[in-house]
Order: structure tokens, then sequence, then C-alpha cells
């Protein structure tokens, strides 16, 4: 769909006016794209981690007619194919979290996870367990309070995933995302008489993590290759991750910006501005982007939770790298080289590695020698 921005009119305005009043970030119905509808879309935009640019486009759209919907108001079930989406899913993932009941990442999508938990809870206080969230279900949820205590259910759930999973790199299974490719090559700087991309050095970069994953025994897989081909949207490079069943998805992006003043990096995982996040993929975010940043000098832009496809749809511990900006000659100056690249190679290594050490066990940042994963490897062999 087109955008709709400021200055603006007609039924699709009126629509999402009328939502933003629902939600009570405007006081007032109509059919114009004024500027307190830009304010309030901003702020929508910001509390539920989407791109803030006062633009109504397909993004921002899913996320106002998810959040039209409140729990209890209408009956929630596993529809296939095209699964029931709100804020009333999200919210019900929560409750049921806060329960014990393992409905997975509160995604706010209605899938076979979340209708397993709620037919378990249903079991268990003697409703029909159909899986579906109906005026029964919502009755007896207002009855119950919350089972999990000592932490949030999910991060005691993932956390124990991962003390599990063993400290050894070697068997384990990650995802390189170099993002965009084809025709789409991201942010594009001339240079004189060359020309530098985004979907160059990403690619560049996927590959050298790719050679120094795999030498310290991960499975490793890239979203795409070098060559020309159609661009995958961030939902189907979220559904090739979860088919590879992987442990960790990494995305690299660089930035761009009209300010050529703009510069550093900064890393991104799943969550909302209300609190909600994956919070291992959170801890991945942190390591990478401290990694990085004492490895390497760059401006720390720190971590940002956001709702975007790639994030929200993966089910292993995700993240987003915005390694520096194109656009800045300080960050574009320091990407070319490819001795610089190989250092952000070992910052995204050793985070990796550190994201598998209990946390009573971990090192301080920029303290782990990559090169003695591989020397511990060979060893093994």
């Amino acid at each position: 769909m087109r955008s709709i921005r400021r200055g603006d009119n007609g039924p699709a305005v009126a629509e999402i006016r009328s939502i933003l009043v629902g939600l009570e970030l405007l006081d007032t119905a109509s059919d114009v794209f004024d500027e307190d509808m830009d304010t309030a879309v901003r702020a929508f935009q910001q509390s539920r981690g989407i791109g803030i640019d006062g633009l109504v486009g397909d993004e921002t759209w899913g996320a106002l007619d998810a959040a039209r919907w409140r729990l209890g108001a209408r009956t929630l079930f596993h529809s296939v194919p095209n699964a029931l989406v709100g804020e009333d899913v999200r919210t019900l993932q929560e409750r049921m979290l806060e329960m014990g009941y393992d409905a997975g990442r509160a995604d706010s999508i209605y899938g076979p996870r979340t209708a397993r938990a709620v037919a378990q809870f249903q079991r268990e206080v003697g409703l029909s367990p159909d899986g579906s969230c109906g005026p029964q279900t919502m009755k007896a949820l207002g009855r119950l309070g919350r089972k999990v205590v000592g932490g949030r259910p999910q991060w005691l759930r993932e956390s124990e995933a991962f003390r599990q999973a063993g400290t050894n790199l070697m068997g384990k299974t990650i995802v390189i995302d170099p993002g965009h490719g084809g025709a789409d090559l991201g942010v594009v700087v001339p240079d004189g008489p060359l020309r530098w991309t985004e979907a160059d050095l990403v690619f560049d970069l996927a590959s050298r993590l790719e050679g120094r994953l795999a030498a310290a025994g991960m499975r490793v897989h890239l979203t795409r290759g070098p060559q020309p081909a159609a661009p995958l949207s961030g939902a189907e490079r979220a559904g090739l991750a979860n088919s590879l069943g992987a442990d960790l998805l990494i995305s690299l992006h660089l930035d761009g910006h009209e300010n050529e003043a703009a510069h550093g990096v900064a890393t991104y995982h799943y969550g909302t501005g209300s609190g909600l996040s994956s919070t291992v993929g959170e801890r991945l975010a942190n390591l990478v982007q401290r990694e990085i940043v004492v490895r390497t000098g760059m401006r720390d832009c720190r971590i940002h939770a956001k709702t975007w496809e790639l994030l929200r749809l993966t089910k292993m511990p995700a993240v987003r790298v915005d390694l520096g900006y194109l656009t800045s000659p300080t960050d574009r100056d320091r990407l070319i080289n490819p001795l610089f690249r190989e250092q952000i190679v070992e910052a995204i290594l050793a985070a990796v590695q550190r994201m598998y050490y209990p946390v009573e066990i971990d090192v301080p940042t920029g303290s782990i020698d990559v090169r003695q994963l591989r020397v511990a490897l060979a060893n093994k062999a």
C-alpha cells in the first residue's frame, strides 16, 4: 500500500484516526492527517518498536490493525493458514507465560504453541481443551493468578535452554543474514570512480564471519549469496532460519543518514516499548554491541527493542546489527578497510561464544582471544 502521511485525507485516514482515538493517542476523530495525527502516529510507532517516521505504511498499518483488539473482545483460536494476530493475542500469551504455560514468544500470533498452552490450561481448570480462548476460558483466567515466581517466566525458560546447550560452539547452528541483496543495494555512496554499497559490504562481512564460525565448529547458513536474486522479506528470512532449526540468527546491515555527522554502531533485538522482549535475544544484542564497541572503538549507539518481522517471527534469539553509517566519512573509511572488517568479525565471534557461557563464568568484554577457539577445536580433532 502507498504510505499514508501528513496532509492526506479520506476514509483510510479516518479509520487510522479512529484506532488512534481508541488507543487514547488522539482526542478527536476526522478524516484529515494533521499535525496532531502525525504526532500520534510517531508515538504509536515508538511504543511498538517500529521505525519512527510518521508514515503509515504496511508495517505500521499491520501494527495498528492488531492494536485495536483487546483480550475478550473476540474468540481466539488457531487458524490455518492465516493465524489470528492482535494485541489481544499478545496479552493472552503474556498471561499464559506468567501462569507457567509455555506459549512461546509473545509475538501476537495465535499459533499452535499458543493453542497448546491454552488447551493445557483448560484441561487443568476442567474446561474442554479445544485450545480456543472464548468467554468460559476468559472467566477462568480472571479467577486465577500468577504461578511462576522468581523472575520472568520466558527468561527462566530460555536461560535454562541455553544452560543445557553447553558452552561448546561445535554442532550449533547459526544463520547469518547479510541485509538487502539483488536489486536492493541498501545504502549506496559514490566515492570518486568507486561506489560503495551496503549489500556488498555486509555480504563480505557475512562471508568472513561464516568462515570463522565454521572454523569454531558451528553449522553456518547464509540467507543469500553474492549474485543478484529476488530479495527476501524479513518474514521469509525468519522462515528460513526457523526451517533450519537455527540456534541463533545475526542480521548484518549498515546505516545511512542525510547528516554526515551521524555515525556509530547499534544493535536491535525483539521487544516493544511496553517492556516485552526476547530476553535471550536482548542478552545477545548486549554482547554483540559491547564486543564491537570495545574492540573497534566505534561510537556506541546502544541496543534497542524493535518489532521488525525478522526479530519477531524467529523462534531463536535473533539480532540485527547496524555496523556503522556508510554516509559517515569516519565510519566509511573504516568499513572499506578489510582489516577493520576482520575486527568486527572477531567481535561478533567473541559475542557468540559468550552467549553460551553461564553468567557465573562469563569473562570481561574484549578479553576472549578468538584464535584460541580454533586452536581448541583443532586439539579436539
